[in-house]
């Protein structure tokens, strides 16, 4: 069984004029435990949708969204499905509640009800996770968007969640805050296991994941591994622009230069120079 699964679920919006907006198509699919999972996707897409449905804060017009076996739409499973799946929004200071970063770290266990002592060892397990804890008694409002973003994080995992989403969490940040939640993230996954769904535009972020799942106009458009890169046009139909090392990428693959489908600026440069030295060596 998976630990969440979505099955031809639509739900549509009211819009200004009373009509109804169809947001998410048939969507249909699955994540296991422990998976990092990149979900894709222009303005418009569906993507934050698809992330309030994960954990019942929305709920299908029609199909089933489950969460370890538990129905979103089951009133008496929200509390367990929501200690499950923790979700880590777009914009850092909406989700800061305190003026100390270990006190906003605290508050999703306090209101588990947890004793003070589980409370004090989930605080500096997760500031220490994400690189915080000298920034433990600090206000959250002098730090720089990579680090509010990191409490963020904190606060989410302070909970345990055994999944956890991340809604455009970097899409307000510059690339060195980018990097730096990526890296987390990342590291979540790896060290504890913590299935992720990264929802994001940035093409290099998605280049992080295991699978790759692209939305386009509420529909899943492609659903796979690393290999979608090796054919970008479902990408640019979804409206999605790849980053430039991949385009040229591929021009080089055009041509003859047989370079593959490097994932990061790094792999494209020692694909590429290891294509030349390899032809320089042939030509002695």
């Amino acid at each position: 069984m998976s630990f969440l699964e979505f099955k031809n679920v639509e739900y549509s919006y009211i819009g200004g004029d009373d009509e109804f907006i169809s947001a998410l198509k048939g969507v249909s699919f699955s994540v296991e435990r422990g998976e990092f999972v990149a979900l894709v996707g222009c303005n418009g897409s569906g993507k934050s949708t698809l992330a309030r449905l994960c954990n019942g804060l929305l709920t299908p017009d029609s199909g089933e969204v489950t969460v370890d076996g538990k129905l979103t739409t089951d009133k008496s499973a929200l509390f367990d499905i929501r200690k499950k799946i923790g979700i880590v929004f777009q914009n850092p200071d909406n989700q800061m509640v305190t003026t100390i970063v270990e006190d906003d770290v605290a508050f999703g266990p306090e209101n588990l009800g947890l004793p003070p002592e589980e409370i004090r060892a989930r605080v500096d397990w997760a500031l220490k996770s994400v690189g915080m804890s000298e920034h433990a008694t600090s206000g959250p409002f002098r730090l720089s968007g990579g680090q509010k973003q990191r409490v963020a994080i904190a606060g989410v995992l302070a909970i345990k969640p055994e999944l956890m989403i991340l809604d455009e969490a970097t899409g307000m940040l510059d690339p060195t805050g980018r990097r730096e939640v990526l890296d987390v993230v990342k590291k979540l996954n790896r060290e504890e296991n913590m299935a992720v769904i990264m929802i994001t535009h940035f093409m290099e972020e998605a280049a992080a994941a295991d699978r790759i799942i692209v939305l386009n106009k509420g529909a899943v458009a492609a659903d796979g591994g690393k290999e979608l890169f090796a054919a970008p046009d479902v990408f640019t139909a979804a409206g999605l622009d790849l980053p430039l090392y991949v385009r040229v990428a591929g021009r080089l693959n055009e041509i003859g230069m047989n370079i593959g489908c490097p994932l990061t600026v790094d792999e494209f440069a020692k694909a590429v120079a290891d294509k030349i030295n390899g032809r320089a060596g042939a030509k002695k």
